[in-house]
C-alpha cells in the first residue's frame, strides 16, 4: 500500500548539503506535515508514495532554503542612506540620526515586511535579526511566511523603543513570551556590540543565555577602530574582554569577526563560538576581509549573513556566496581558499548551525522542516552547466529562484509572494520614502 505524502518534488538535480553537496540527478523529495519524509530515487518514490500533489521541476536545482545568519531587517527602509562612509561615520552621521527620527513599531513592521519579501523571493527561508520592536518584526514574519530568529536587543543608550538596558531586556523578553510556541519564530539575546554594551549588561546577558539556553547574537571585531578603542577603554581586545566576562561559549554568534589574531581564532574554536560572515557589508564599509579560510580550518562554524540593506545594499545570499568565495581567494592569494561547495554549505547548513537551528533546517534531511528553494537553470545565460553547485555560486542569481517553500508550504513562486501582493509592497516603500527625508541628515 502506498504511503500518503502531501507533496512530491521531482527536480533535475537535488542537492542535500548533508552529508555533502553532491548533486543527485533523478531523485525526488517527499513532504508530509511540513517536514521532509525522504530523499530517494524518483522511481522508488513513485512506488512508495501517494502524493496529494506532484511538482515536476525539469530544469531546476532543488536545494535547502538559504539561511541569512545576520541582518537588521527593518533597515530596508534606510536602504541607500549614508552610502560610501566608514562604519562609525555611517552610524553617527546617517543611521543613528535617521533611526532617532523614524523608528517605531510601524517602521519595524513595514521594513521587516519588505525585507522578508526580498529574502523569500531570493530563496532565503530563515533570517536572524537584530533590531528594535521585535514584536512588530514578529507580526511581519507571521504574515509573510518566512522563518526567523528575532533579537532581544541590548544597548546602553535610549531609543524610541526603550530607555536603557533593563527596559530593552524586559520588553524583548516579553515579546519572546508573547510569541512562544510559534512554529517559525524564535528569539536570541542581541547585545549590539562591545563598544555599546557595558560589562554589567554583558553579565546579565550571559546569565540569561545560560538560564534560557539562548544564542547571544553580537557584532564583534568588525573594525580595527573597535579593537583599538577596546584596548584603550578596557585594556583588552573585545574577544579577550568577552572571555573575561564568560561569554565565549557555544552560545555566542560572533558577527563579522574580521580582525582576528591567530590565538583568537584558536580560542573561538576551543569555546565553540560561531561566526556570521558578511562579506558585502564588510567590503562596502571597508571594514576588511574576515579570515574565513582560517576559521573553517580551525573548525569554527561559519554561516553567511547579508547585514542590513542600509550597509549592503541588498539581501541576497547568492551574491554573498559568490563574494565570500572570491574574497577568500583574493585575500589569501589562493584560488582554493574557499570552494563552491563550502560557500553553498555556508549559505545553508552552515547558517543553520551558526544560529543554532541545524536540527531543524539547513539540509535536505528526513525529519527537518521542508524549507526549500528551487532554482531554474532554463535560461541561456546559465548554459551550459557542467556543475550545478559551481553554477549556484558563480553564475546563478536570485532572479533565477522559481519556487520557495517554508515548512512545506509554497510561499513564493515566480518571484512573487503568495501572501502579500507586490502592489502593497510598493505602497509601503512609497509611504516611507516620503516620510524619510535624506536631506535632513
Amino acid at each position: 500500500m502506498s504511503e500518503h505524502v502531501d507533496l512530491l518534488l521531482r527536480p533535475r538535480w537535488l542537492i542535500r548539503v548533508s552529508p555533502d553537496c553532491t548533486p543527485l540527478a533523478g531523485h525526488a523529495l517527499a513532504v508530509r506535515d511540513g517536514r521532509i519524509v525522504a530523499v530517494l530515487p524518483a522511481d522508488a518514490a513513485r512506488e512508495r508514495f501517494a502524493p496529494d500533489r506532484i511538482e515536476d521541476l525539469p530544469d531546476h536545482v532543488l536545494m535547502p532554503g538559504m539561511v541569512n545568519a545576520h541582518g537588521h531587517a527593518a533597515m530596508n527602509l534606510l536602504r541607500g542612506l549614508g552610502d560610501d562612509l566608514a562604519l562609525m561615520d555611517w552610524l553617527n552621521q546617517a543611521i543613528w540620526p535617521a533611526e532617532g527620527r523614524h523608528v517605531s513599531a510601524g517602521f519595524v513592521r513595514d521594513g521587516t515586511t519588505l525585507a522578508a519579501a526580498e529574502m523569500l523571493r531570493g530563496g532565503i527561508t530563515t533570517f536572524n535579526d537584530m533590531y528594535f520592536f521585535p514584536e512588530a518584526a514578529a507580526a511581519a514574519v507571521d504574515r509573510t511566511g518566512i522563518r526567523a530568529l528575532l533579537g532581544v536587543v541590548v544597548i546602553e543608550f535610549a531609543s524610541s523603543y526603550a530607555s536603557g538596558p533593563d527596559d530593552y531586556l524586559a520588553k524583548g523578553l516579553a515579546a519572546r513570551d508573547d510569541w512562544q510556541g510559534h512554529p517559525r519564530i524564535a528569539f536570541t539575546l542581541a547585545p549590539h556590540a562591545p563598544y555599546t554594551v557595558s560589562d554589567e549588561s554583558f553579565e546579565r546577558v550571559r546569565n540569561l543565555a545560560d538560564e534560557l539556553d539562548l544564542t547571544v547574537h553580537l557584532h564583534v571585531h568588525e573594525t580595527r577602530h573597535e579593537v583599538e578603542a577596546s584596548l584603550v577603554e578596557h585594556g583588552a581586545r573585545p574577544l579577550a574582554r568577552l572571555d573575561r566576562l564568560g561569554l565565549l561559549s557555544p552560545n555566542l554568534l560572533a558577527v563579522h569577526a574580521v580582525h582576528l589574531a591567530p590565538g583568537e581564532i584558536e580560542a573561538m574554536a576551543r569555546h565553540g563560538v560561531r561566526v556570521a560572515h558578511c562579506p558585502s557589508s564588510n567590503m562596502k564599509l571597508a571594514s576588511g576581509a574576515a579570515p574565513v579560510g582560517e576559521l573553517l580550518a580551525a573548525g569554527v562554524t561559519v554561516g553567511l549573513g547579508t547585514d542590513g540593506a542600509a550597509s549592503n545594499n541588498r539581501l541576497d545570499l547568492f551574491m554573498e556566496m559568490r563574494e565570500a568565495a572570491l574574497l577568500a581567494k583574493l585575500s589569501r592569494l589562493d584560488a582554493t581558499a574557499l570552494d563552491a561547495h563550502q560557500a553553498l554549505t555556508m549559505a545553508t547548513l552552515g547558517g543553520a548551525r551558526a544560529i543554532g537551528l541545524e536540527a531543524e533546517i539547513g539540509s535536505l534531511t528526513a525529519g527537518k522542516w521542508a524549507d526549500l528553494c528551487a532554482v531554474a537553470f532554463d535560461d541561456a545565460d546559465l548554459a551550459p552547466c557542467f556543475d550545478p553547485v559551481s553554477h549556484l555560486v558563480y553564475v546563478a542569481g536570485r532572479e533565477n529562484v522559481s519556487h520557495v517553500w517554508v515548512g512545506g508550504r509554497l510561499v513564493a513562486r515566480g518571484r512573487r509572494l503568495v501572501d502579500v501582493e507586490d502592489a502593497e509592497l510598493m505602497a509601503i516603500s512609497a509611504l516611507w520614502q516620503n516620510r524619510i527625508d535624506p536631506q535632513a541628515r
